[in-house]
């Protein structure tokens, strides 16, 4: 990651992703056949790990990670100094049901294993970041994978002439034979604000969100629609809130499935708050003191702001940074 990126989850990708070799078949069959190539591997939309003394790891040999199943993908994720990096989708039923343990690390997520692979565990990517259970260069790499392999199992026909598709170059596209349309893998882009008037942000909670948290309010970009413009249109939305000024602050990777999350400041130009309640539980202003105890964890309410993983919690931090 460079110096003057502002550090946040899923960031941080160690891998040079070889985006201009992705044509050459020559290249590709070398990286396949690297004694050091490795790769990820996810069943149901989750990583294969590997236990290790008392960590986790994502990155199994290449040759092993083929030894799990007869892979749908196997997409090429690029390289770094230790050799090549594949992902690999295998099957849904290539993983069964697990009898619940008491595993207090994991009780937050599906019990799901590969069948006579007793070393092996699949979790679920979003807990494993929250908890920092694996480097934040592997965390990187399994956002990279789940994205791409989420596109190849939601395109498997064309949607132009609705024929089936094929991977190709390296598998960063669908090509249809029927028709000759070449379909690449979309980023959905999301704007997340943190609105601010004088000396009080806005946040926000929706009914899904654990009890007692608050987050900054967010959107999907649309079509024809700046990003500016979607900040404003959003507030006002779902909080009935005008918005003058925007101004760009970081992006974080959203695997879940394949979003960009652009994260801005913006100044609100009112205070009365009208929640639109399909989109919203409630939403008031914070002073920064209660802002400050909610990232602390301390408020007196028990309330609180998101994990630290998230640019929501990001985008809280520097405005309080900044006061």
């Amino acid at each position: 990651m460079s110096a003057y990126d502002i550090a946040v989850g899923f960031a941080g990708n160690p891998l040079d992703r070889l985006s201009l070799g992705r044509e050459d078949r020559q290249l590709f069959a070398e990286l396949t056949a690297a004694p050091r190539a490795r790769a990820v591997v996810f069943v149901q939309a989750m990583p294969v790990l590997r236990q290790e003394d008392e960590t986790l790891s994502a990155l199994h040999s290449l040759e092993a990670a083929r030894s799990f199943g007869p892979a749908q993908e196997e997409v090429l994720l690029g390289r770094d100094e230790s050799g090549p990096v594949f992902a690999l989708m295998l099957p849904d039923d290539a993983a069964s049901a697990e009898t619940p343990r008491d595993d207090a690390a994991f009780t937050d997520q599906r019990r799901l294993i590969l069948p006579a692979r007793p070393n092996l565990q699949i979790r679920d990517l979003r807990p494993l970041a929250n908890k920092q259970a694996l480097s934040r260069g592997e965390i990187a790499i399994l956002a990279q994978a789940k994205a791409i392999l989420h596109y190849h199992a939601a395109h498997r026909f064309c949607a132009r002439c609705g024929a089936p598709t094929h991977a190709a170059q390296g598998g960063w596209r669908r090509d249809c034979e029927a028709c000759a349309t070449q379909h690449f893998p979309r980023t959905d882009p999301v704007a997340i604000m943190m609105v601010e008037h004088d000396d009080s942000c806005l946040l926000g909670r929706q009914t899904r969100f654990p009890e007692g948290m608050y987050s900054c309010l967010a959107g999907f970009v649309e079509a024809g629609e700046s990003l500016e413009e979607a900040v404003r249109r959003e507030v006002m939305e779902e909080a009935g809130i005008a918005v003058g000024a925007v101004r760009y602050v970081a992006s974080q990777p959203w695997p879940f499935p394949a979003s960009l999350m652009i994260g801005c400041r913006a100044q609100a130009l009112s205070r009365e708050i009208v929640i639109d309640r399909d989109e919203l539980e409630d939403c008031r202003w914070f002073s920064r003191a209660e802002a400050r105890a909610m990232i602390e964890q301390r408020h007196e309410r028990g309330l609180f702001a998101p994990n630290p993983f998230a640019i929501a919690h990001t985008l809280l931090e520097h405005w309080l940074n900044e006061g």
